[in-house]
């Protein structure tokens, strides 16, 4: 059970580093913290919202597959 937990997590977690690559730079950074910034009011649409979304729930996984190891 260990050596299956382990090769799940080397994978979500080569996956989570791909799907966060892939995505696209909001372009702002720091720079938002000074005000101004349109980062909050963009909607992502096509590949943008697919990559959040499953980027969201692999990392889910990910975390979930962490906290399992505690419990082994």
């Amino acid at each position: 059970m260990e050596t299956v937990l382990i090769i799940l997590e080397l994978v979500l977690s080569i996956a989570l580093t791909i799907m966060v690559v892939l995505q696209q730079s909001k372009g702002e950074g720091l720079g938002v913290i000074g005000g101004g910034g349109q980062l909050f009011f963009t909607k992502n649409k096509g590949l943008e919202a697919f990559l959040e979304k499953a980027t969201t729930w692999v990392a889910a996984a990910f975390l979930l597959v962490s906290v399992l190891f505690a419990f082994v």
